[in-house]
């Protein structure tokens, strides 16, 4: 397959690794002018933009939109809907090159051309709600946020911390380094959509990372 990805130079790593060298890619910039050109010439598209637009080209070819911060019902909500199959997906650093791929419906009736479509990517799957945060982006922003909270009481270190939340649950990294790899931004993104869409507390973002957020600051982390 030839996959056309906008914007998705932060992952382009992880999207060679996930599907493999038996695919094309091309990574094209938004404001590319030959957009509509590379768009036809693809098998799949790829639209990471935090306010996808693929679709107003009116492609027939299957569309991967990042539902991290938004949801597909969100996206289409009064818009025109696309020809073609519309999925979600979770495009943040580290979430993505994973044995299966977590993706979401606009469409219903669109699940037999998910199971074929990820077939020739090559790739397990999992169809969750649409939803904004899929679930793993969800769960692991919730780790982040109160991981902020615990570190905004003054009980320990960011160092520390880390390291606890690492080795304790077992998780692949620790939330502060996390963090840093998703981006601080796109996990406060993600939490300030989840309250706005639900208005639960666990999704209350600190003002730690908020504060960090606002800065365009990272967590400091030693080496162990």
């Amino acid at each position: 397959m030839h996959l056309l990805i906008v914007e998705g130079t932060h992952i382009e790593a992880e999207l060679r690794r996930k599907f493999g060298t038996s695919h094309t890619y091309d990574f094209c910039p938004a404001a590319a002018p030959d957009l509509r050109t590379r768009l036809s010439a693809a098998d799949v598209g790829f639209d990471l933009r935090p306010w996808p637009e693929l679709h107003y080209e009116q492609p027939r070819q299957p569309l991967f939109y990042d539902t991290s911060r938004a949801s597909l019902a969100a996206l289409f909500h009064k818009e025109e809907p696309p020809f073609g199959p519309v999925f979600g997906v979770c495009a943040f650093p580290t979430l993505l090159d994973r044995e299966v791929l977590e993706t979401s419906l606009y469409r219903l009736e669109d699940a037999a051309l998910l199971a074929s479509t990820c077939a020739t990517l090559g790739t397990a799957y999992c169809a969750v709600q649409d939803q904004v945060g899929l679930v793993t982006p969800r769960m692991v922003c919730v780790l982040i946020n109160e991981a902020c909270y615990a570190l905004q009481e003054g009980s320990t270190s960011v160092q520390s911390l880390n390291i606890t939340l690492q080795l304790g649950p077992a998780h692949p990294r620790g939330p502060f380094e996390w963090a840093n790899q998703i981006g601080v931004a796109r996990v406060f993104e993600t939490l300030e959509a989840l309250w706005q869409d639900t208005h639960e507390e666990r999704y209350k973002a600190c003002a730690l990372l908020k504060t960090m957020y606002l800065r365009g600051s990272q967590f400091e982390l030693q080496p162990l």
